[in-house]
């Protein structure tokens, strides 16, 4: 498997953690009415009134459990080459679940065999990534990669992993509205004001927030110990991320319509570009056939095996 196909899995984890919602916390007491603003206002809310639509949108959108998603991932130069990246398709949670196609420049930059688009599902803690026609013709007919995280962490020995794999798949078990929840952490959350987004009238909402104050607003971490989270904050504030941009429309009947999270860094800014329709839409994922499927983990372990077995051969 070349680089390549590394670097689409690379992007694929990234827009699965976003889309799914990584930044999540705490679950908030899910209060607010089912219109807790008149959308033709064009007043500046109060907290209060910020605080009841958003939490809200958070206890419906946990409820309907899934949604239609269609988002847009672009990339500063700077990072793997830059571009961007659409996705569109299905997403559930409780369980969590995915069946999205992505497509754009972020996939096929610098490998002319890349295939135009990819179709990757996520299911049963475990992520299927369909690598394209070519990689079949190569895998004796499987196409789908599978990733299993948890095993690929329990495999490595190494304690640090396993707790970031486990945190990572709790989070990607967060719906949408999780942003919303880690919005009302933000010490200058504001009101727009209202806006028509994809033909519906809606308020929008900013908020920032620095990488401190996600990692104490986010429950995943509290299993880091402090020492921990010192080395993890140390880490981030070497790779340059200074914080969080998030906007979030909220339609009428207080579901999240569109979300915009801005991920600063020193080669630019992030965007990733999320909308929402259809929410409690059926999210039916199945696997793909095991006839099709290569485990990642499995093909490793192979290769590592002919690796001792040539090294063995050279020195008899």
């Amino acid at each position: 498997m070349g680089m390549s196909a590394w670097k689409r899995a690379g992007v694929s984890l990234t827009a699965v953690a976003v889309v799914a919602g990584v930044a999540g916390c705490q679950d908030g007491d899910g209060g607010g009415k089912k219109k807790a603003a008149d959308s033709s206002e064009s007043r500046v809310q109060t907290q209060n009134e910020m605080t009841e639509v958003l939490q809200a949108a958070f206890k419906n959108t946990s409820e309907a459990k899934s949604s239609k998603v269609r988002m847009t991932m672009s990339m500063p130069a700077g990072v793997e080459g830059g571009g961007t990246m659409e996705l569109s398709g299905v997403q559930g949670w409780d369980p969590a679940v995915m069946d999205v196609t992505m497509k754009g420049s972020a996939l096929t930059a610098g490998d002319p065999d890349a295939p135009e688009q990819v179709r990757m599902i996520m299911l049963d803690n475990a992520m299927y990534m369909d690598m394209g026609e070519k990689q079949a013709a190569e895998m004796d007919g499987k196409r789908w990669m599978k990733m299993d995280f948890a095993a690929i962490a329990e495999e490595s020995g190494d304690a640090e992993l396993q707790k970031q794999m486990t945190s990572g798949m709790e989070n990607m078990n967060q719906d949408p509205a999780q942003q919303l929840a880690l919005l009302l952490e933000s010490p200058n959350l504001k009101h727009v004001g209202p806006e028509k987004v994809d033909g519906v009238q809606t308020q929008h909402y900013k908020g920032t927030l620095s990488f401190e104050e996600m990692l104490d607003a986010n429950k995943s971490f509290d299993m880091l110990s402090e020492k921990e989270r010192e080395e993890l904050t140390a880490n981030v504030k070497k790779s340059g991320l200074k914080g969080y941009d998030t906007q979030v429309w909220v339609n009428e009947d207080n579901y999240p319509v569109k979300m915009v999270v801005g991920m600063k860094m020193p080669q630019g800014t992030m965007n990733m570009t999320a909308h929402y329709s259809d929410y409690g839409a059926k999210a039916d994922v199945q696997a793909p056939p095991a006839g099709e499927t290569f485990d990642l983990m499995e093909m490793l372990k192979e290769l590592e095996g002919l690796g001792a077995e040539s090294e063995a051969g050279l020195s008899s």
